[in-house]
């Protein structure tokens, strides 16, 4: 690394614990990664910034042999100071993040799935912070709200009333989130999703669900 200005953050244990919202090429996309193309790094000052934990950057490729790239900034950093837009840029093939593909054959061939794990659900807290399993999920006629990029999927996810306290069970305060979001903490229904508006699913033993009946859901 040419300058002591920054280091490279490796993307895989992010991508490890998020596997529903934090998104990096497939090992397919990187091999086909040439000179001239536009990559995008994650980068973190050093000292650490005082405003951000990393700054996510476009570098143009200028060379690739085996896993070593080398390539020039393509961006201006906001605060990380000792490096400009231009400047060269060593990295490995694990640091990429995402590929620009001009070529629509390439563009059609690596598409990514973001709508499918954006788009919205209702969820309560307890599940989305990790301290309950989902207990029971039906999905209802999606709310349309215009300001929204991602769209509402319909389902609402309880948690498993065995693991709350008094306290939780009581809080009725849901949470408006990506359902990869819910995924990242409790994934065992993700079997379910392509379920159709007025169904429901409740846990029993284990990560086996069931039909069930919602008396409150949508017909």
């Amino acid at each position: 690394m040419p300058n002591a200005a920054y280091e490279l953050l490796d993307p895989r244990p992010i991508r490890q614990e998020n596997p529903y919202t934090f998104f990096v090429p497939t090992e397919e996309e990187l091999a086909e990664i040439r000179p001239g193309q536009s990559v995008k790094l994650m980068f973190r000052a050093i000292p650490p910034s005082d405003h951000y934990g990393a700054e996510r950057m476009w570098v143009q490729v200028t060379s690739c042999e085996a896993d070593e790239f080398i390539g020039t900034l393509d961006n201006d950093p906001t605060d990380i100071p000792g490096l400009k837009d231009g400047d060269i840029v060593q990295f490995k093939r694990h640091h990429i993040i995402g590929v620009i593909w001009d070529d629509p054959k390439h563009k059609a061939r690596f598409a990514d799935d973001l709508d499918r794990w954006f788009a919205r659900c209702f969820v309560d807290p307890t599940v989305l912070e990790g301290r309950a399993r989902v207990g029971l999920l039906y999905r209802e006629a999606p709310e349309h709200r215009e300001t929204d990029k991602y769209p509402d999927t319909g389902w609402r996810i309880r948690a498993d009333v065995d693991q709350l306290s008094d306290e939780e069970y009581n809080d009725d305060t849901v949470s408006y989130v990506a359902i990869g979001k819910v995924l990242n903490r409790d994934d065992s229904f993700l079997h379910l999703l392509d379920s159709p508006i007025g169904s429901a699913f409740l846990r029993h033993k284990g990560d086996r669900f069931e039909p069930t009946t919602v008396e409150y859901q949508d017909e």
